[in-house]
């Protein structure tokens, strides 16, 4: 498996731009199997910048380490071109794609608009832009050949006061710039910055809660990485069958009604590898499993939950489908209202910017913590009446799902915590009735 990349990067501070830099880079990683009586071995060595005469030695370090292995439980048969027919050879032959500078070309002046607005309201404006092309070429020793293209851009933006004690935050994912309204986001960052202008402190509790986009992603995205059905299987999750018997919660209800949790290789906007492409085994995923073409799947559908990660070891163990992991995920509670609408119908409750610092509490409820960052807002009345104290929160989004009061519609949005990793995402803004707020956060 080979992945040539190019990256290009603005980056700014004190309403400048600061840098801008282009890179390439190739990584290749070999993996190699070795039959042992009914069953194999396997390992995987990745090694970056390699050139052609590098191969054979990265081919054979791989071996050496197949046979200093044990047998791998999640050994299968390797698949075939007629495993993947529709995807066998598509653009094989045809080089890379690439990014430049160029990708910016229309953000570099909105930035210039955006940079003039922020000194004329007394504001200062930090972030970075950045776009990643990288192409995937897969290839077994059984005739595989595989390609895939995958553009990658964010944009994370911070407005803040010159003695730097209020603060806001927003972010956009996108595939090429062309969608991504830097004005907008910037003019709603000194609104949030004015809403800053009045302090209220307030306890730790329950509060009734909005969540925008982005808290909601990085909530989901951490509950989609312990969706493994063996871990589930073998009594470790959330998603194990209660009482220690064995089994999943596979077909239980998780979330309210309607709610919606799925992947599709194809989502407009979201658009991922179409084929399985990992470069080691694991709970989730397998080597051996490398080509297998993806569809959409449903996570959890109509609030029950549906689908878990397996493999092909895995699935024939627990008796539930093959669905390997895809990279994006959307989550859809049937709301129309945008963020703005919600906050105007809320009485008594709290507005969000974001969440960081997640940890895992407990595995067994999926219990998770962190801090509240760059704002939590009072809002009374529909209206934002002022700025809060940061909160370290105490949340399942498991058993979040299940206490939704409020959806909005949902949109393209960036996960703040968890953007290098995995940024393909679309959510709805949430309202949760009794958001657990742990502890008070001196953090900013």
């Amino acid at each position: 498996m080979v992945d040539e990349s190019s990256t290009a990067n603005l980056r700014w501070a004190n309403n400048t731009l600061t840098t801008n830099g282009v890179a390439a880079n190739r990584r290749v990683t070999v993996v190699s199997t070795l039959k042992r009586g009914e069953g194999a071995s396997a390992a995987a060595i990745t090694k970056a910048g390699v050139t052609e005469d590098d191969i054979e030695d990265l081919v054979r370090e791989s071996e050496a380490a197949a046979r200093a292995a044990s047998p791998a439980p999640d050994a299968r048969p390797l698949l075939g071109p007629e495993d993947a027919a529709g995807l066998q050879g598509v653009r094989w032959e045809e080089a890379a794609v690439g990014t430049d500078i160029e990708v910016f070309a229309g953000l570099a002046p909105a930035l210039g608009e955006s940079f003039e607005g922020a000194r004329s309201a007394g504001q200062l404006l930090f972030g970075f832009a950045e776009h990643t092309a990288v192409t995937t070429y897969l290839a077994t020793s059984t005739g595989l050949r595989l390609r895939h293209d995958q553009p990658t851009g964010k944009l994370e933006l911070n407005a803040k006061t010159p003695d730097f004690v209020r603060s806001s935050w927003g972010g956009a994912q996108t595939r090429d710039f062309t969608d991504v309204d830097v004005v907008a986001l910037a003019a709603g960052l000194g609104q949030r910055l004015e809403w800053q202008k009045r302090r209220i402190d307030l306890p730790a509790g329950r509060y009734e809660t909005l969540l925008p986009p982005t808290a909601v992603a990085d909530l989901m995205i951490y509950l989609y990485w312990t969706a493994s059905a063996r871990d589930a299987a073998d009594g470790r999750t959330v998603f194990s069958a209660p009482g220690g018997s064995g089994g999943t919660k596979v077909g239980r209800r998780i979330g309210v009604p309607g709610l919606r949790l799925w992947s599709d290789p194809a989502a407009a906007g979201l658009e991922a590898a179409a084929f399985n492409a990992v470069t080691a085994s694991s709970s989730q995923s397998s080597v051996f499993d490398n080509g297998l073409p993806l569809a959409p799947t449903d996570w959890v559908r109509d609030g029950v939950l549906e689908r878990l990660l397996t493999t092909r070891h895995s699935a024939a163990e627990t008796g539930l489908p093959v669905t390997p992991p895809i990279d994006n995920l959307l989550l859809d509670a049937g709301g129309t209202a945008s963020l703005e609408t919600m906050t105007r119908s809320t009485a008594d409750g709290l507005l969000l910017t974001c969440l960081w610092y997640i940890r895992e509490v407990d595995p067994q409820t999926l219990l998770l913590t962190g801090l509240t960052r760059d704002g939590v807002y009072k809002v009374e009345g529909g209206e934002v009446v002022g700025v809060v104290n940061n909160f370290r929160f105490n949340e399942s989004p498991v058993d979040m799902l299940g206490r939704i009061a409020e959806a909005g519609r949902t949109e393209i949005t960036l996960p703040r915590e968890w953007n290098d990793y995995f940024t393909r995402t679309a959510m709805p803004a949430l309202r949760v009735a009794d958001f657990n707020m742990s502890s008070v956060s001196k953090a900013s």
